[in-house]
């Protein structure tokens, strides 16, 4: 075993299927932990995920995030200090409300198995990204 020690680049490394940006920090065969951005006042492409679960912490700017799971559905409103959580199959689609871009530290179990793992869901918002 060795430890790992990742900084939050200044560039994204990736475009999430979302359309976020995507800066990837640590990972573990069990989960992997990545920093996500949508710009200001952008509506982010409708999503689901075949076979991984999310947890995401909300770091800054406020928006929305609307999640929809089988006869569930909600949408509840996001900032700073606030956690959801995104089960195997969940349909959710997030939105930026403020000045100040939308980001949250996203922690996704197993790790991101690459780009055929999410798919793509109709939203509630018209997607920006």
């Amino acid at each position: 075993m060795s430890f790992v020690t990742s900084r939050l680049g200044k560039s994204p490394d990736a475009i999430a299927p979302d359309g976020s940006e995507v800066r990837i920090l640590s990972s573990t065969g069990r989960g992997s932990l990545a920093h996500f951005t949508l710009p200001s006042l952008a509506v982010s492409k409708a999503m689901a995920h075949h076979t991984v679960e999310e947890i995401w912490y909300f770091v800054s700017g406020r928006g929305q995030m609307w999640r929809r799971l089988h006869d569930t559905e909600e949408i509840v409103d996001v900032e700073p200090g606030v956690s959801i959580t995104i089960p195997v199959g969940t349909h959710f689609q997030f939105r930026s409300t403020s000045p100040e871009p939308l980001a949250a530290l996203g922690i996704t179990m197993p790790p991101w198995p690459g780009e055929s793992e999410a798919y793509s869901v109709d939203g509630i918002w018209q997607a920006t990204v």
